[in-house]
């Protein structure tokens, strides 16, 4: 079992979505994990998210859509502020205008273009393109 609840649910989605699955399931679930994925259906990058049991590490069951190429949390989780974005663009994503960063805020996770626009920093969480 790994210590990183998110990063292994991360990794599940990529592998599920590489092999052609159309869902798979995550155990065990967190706010973190509902949040990010959250983030992911709002851009398209999966599908439906169901919750299947609410007690204490439940499971949520994801819709797989197919338009994932890597999907990781980012550890350590980086302190960014609203100037320097730029610099992990070019370090975690392949080129400009393609994917994105989910940044966590003081008013709460978002992806770094969000971040931009409201002109706030935070810690990055994961990325996705």
């Amino acid at each position: 079992m790994l210590n990183d609840s998110l990063s292994n649910a991360l990794e599940t989605i990529k592998q599920k979505d590489k092999r052609g699955l159309k869902e798979c399931k995550l155990h065990p679930s967190s706010k973190v994990i509902k949040k990010v994925l959250q983030i992911l259906q709002e851009n398209k990058y999966v599908g439906e998210t169901i919750i299947e049991t609410e007690s204490k590490g439940g499971v949520l069951k994801v819709n797989l859509l197919g338009n994932i190429n890597n999907c990781q949390a980012i550890k350590p989780r980086f302190s960014v502020t609203k100037d320097n974005y730029e610099k992990f663009e070019k370090r975690f994503l392949p080129a400009k205008g393609m994917g994105m960063l989910i940044v966590s805020t003081s008013k709460g996770m978002m992806t770094h273009e969000q971040a931009k626009e409201k002109h706030i920093g935070g810690r990055l969480v994961a990325y996705c393109y």
